[in-house]
């Protein structure tokens, strides 16, 4: 049975104490990474619909669409293998002036942060602070890391001669109630992640 289903109320089993236990003790070390991963990017303000198929991807990418009532709006994407998602929803992303949303995949999810990790294959050369303040990501459960060093040995392996540049993090999600140092120079973003269950 997937973590995720359990996660999301499947009934309870033993060893569910035990995790929730941990979890409000603030000992996240020996729960699953997809278990870590969910907990952080929550916390960090990160909105997630689970996904067991594709066709629940585009019913919940068009859940999205309207609950923000993003039709017919300018979309920022560099990913084709995403247009047809948008052609289906008549979203324009071609030299969009002012995108309301930026639709992508990532590189991998880093449990240990609850953070989103990109390179240029999502994002071309731009800061997260010249995407818009919307963005859905398209990933899988396959692509979540323990850390960031993870992450990055994970796009070594994939990428053996293209390597790609402008490899960043996004962590949170949310504008900070009260600044702090930790949130310093970092880019708040509305973020939805559509999470499909590949494992």
């Amino acid at each position: 049975m997937s973590l995720f289903k359990k996660f999301f109320g499947a009934g309870h089993e033993a060893g569910d104490e035990q995790h929730e236990n941990e979890l409000q003790s603030g000992n996240f070390s020996h729960l699953p990474v997809d278990e870590m991963f969910t907990h952080h990017f929550r916390k960090n303000g990160g909105k997630f619909l689970y996904c067991e198929s594709l066709t629940e991807v585009r019913e919940h990418f068009l859940d999205i669409l309207e609950e923000n009532d993003w039709f017919e709006s300018q979309v920022m994407c560099f990913e084709p293998k995403l247009f047809s998602m948008l052609d289906e929803n008549k979203l324009v992303y071609d030299k969009p002036e002012n995108p309301i949303f930026l639709l992508a995949s990532c590189e991998n999810l880093i449990a240990d942060e609850g953070s989103v990790l990109f390179s240029s294959n999502q994002i071309k050369q731009k800061k997260p602070q010249e995407l818009p303040v919307n963005i859905v990501i398209l990933a899988t459960t396959s692509q979540i890391v323990q850390s960031k060093s993870d992450g990055l040995r994970e796009i070594k392996k994939r990428y053996e001669k293209d390597y790609p540049t402008n490899i960043t993090t996004i962590k949170y999600f949310e504008k900070a109630k009260e600044e702090d140092f930790l949130h310093y120079g970092s880019a708040a973003k509305n973020l939805y992640l559509l999470l499909l269950e590949d494992q």
